[in-house]
């Protein structure tokens, strides 16, 4: 049992939670320790929601997020890569609202270049149509336990395998109704023990300069983009804006400067049984694959082949 008297995390609340104006910041030491003790469950249900209240007024400077990583990281179970071709990974925990959920489709076909591609997420909007229901829909695996993945395959680890603790902390978001710090780490955390290619998205503009820079402080291989509706699959509606990251050193991509995007008119609001299948369609050849993802895919698998030469 933890002593939560002598393990909260009250001094630190006093920091964080003094208003947008008065807030201070955190260390990257400190903000490891702070998030240590809330992935390891020793904080009051009390603490951790006012620590997700406090930190979504404030937001989280990238020194912060990289010490909330660093915590992350020390408590992940990660999947082993022995090989020297990095694993592919895709953070996928918003889901679709309304257009259609192609993050399978980028998995499906970046396993398809030959990429071993992992998909870690979780539902926490029941409202949403969620990438575990439609990759299962088209009958991918989705872990039970962590093992190795092999060159080809693409698969869905649940975020509670990977943490129990970061999962918990995602879980709030159902009592308090707000996105917390966990939203933010799912989509920079690396649960892969060798080599690895994260891709981060964001939803908004202002996102992107705070997650290269925490890219850049964990000395990231990374594909970051504008994902579609917060998921890591480029918006088939425009054209790719794209940062490449390799040990955390940032290079514009050259599908960057493209302009020009072939449009599709892809049908709104599809549930996972449809979504599986314009997504098979796509595979097959009966419906184009839209040029943006076409892009992305090459990006990342130029990208992929830069970590796996020796």
């Amino acid at each position: 049992m933890f002593d939560n008297q002598a393990m909260g995390i009250s001094h630190f609340i006093k920091e964080i939670g003094r208003g947008k104006q008065g807030a201070r910041d955190l260390s990257r030491e400190q903000a490891h320790e702070l998030m240590g003790l809330v992935l390891d469950g020793a904080v009051t249900d009390l603490e951790l929601g006012a620590f997700c209240v406090a930190m979504r007024i404030k937001g989280e400077t990238p020194e912060e997020m990289a010490g909330f990583l660093d915590a992350t990281h020390e408590r992940l179970t990660r999947l082993p890569n022995t090989s020297k071709q990095p694993v592919i990974v895709l953070p996928s925990y918003n889901g679709s609202r309304r257009l259609p959920l192609l993050t399978p489709l980028l998995a499906l076909l970046l396993a398809r270049e030959g990429w071993a591609v992992l998909v870690h997420g979780g539902n926490t909007e029941d409202q949403r149509v969620a990438t575990a229901d439609v990759m299962l829909a088209l009958g991918l695996p989705v872990l039970q336990h962590v093992r190795e993945l092999a060159a080809g395959e693409a698969v869905f680890a649940p975020t509670a395998l990977l943490c129990p603790g970061l999962w918990r902390l995602l879980e709030v978001r159902r009592s308090v109704g707000l996105r917390n710090p966990g939203h933010s780490m799912v989509k920079l955390m690396d649960p892969i023990e060798g080599p690895s290619l994260q891709v981060a998205s964001y939803t908004h503009p202002e996102y992107a300069v705070s997650m290269r820079d925490t890219l850049q402080l964990l000395n990231a291989n990374a594909l970051l983009l504008r994902g579609t509706e917060g998921e890591p699959v480029a918006d088939f509606r425009r054209a790719p804006n794209m940062l490449a990251l390799l040990h955390g050193v940032a290079e514009e991509t050259t599908a960057a400067a493209s302009n020009v995007v072939e449009l599709l008119n892809l049908p709104n609001g599809l549930n996972a049984a449809d979504t599986a299948q314009l997504i098979q369609g796509m595979l097959q050849g009966d419906t184009p694959i839209p040029l943006p993802l076409q892009l992305q895919v090459a990006t990342l698998s130029a990208l992929a082949q830069r970590i796996h030469a020796p």
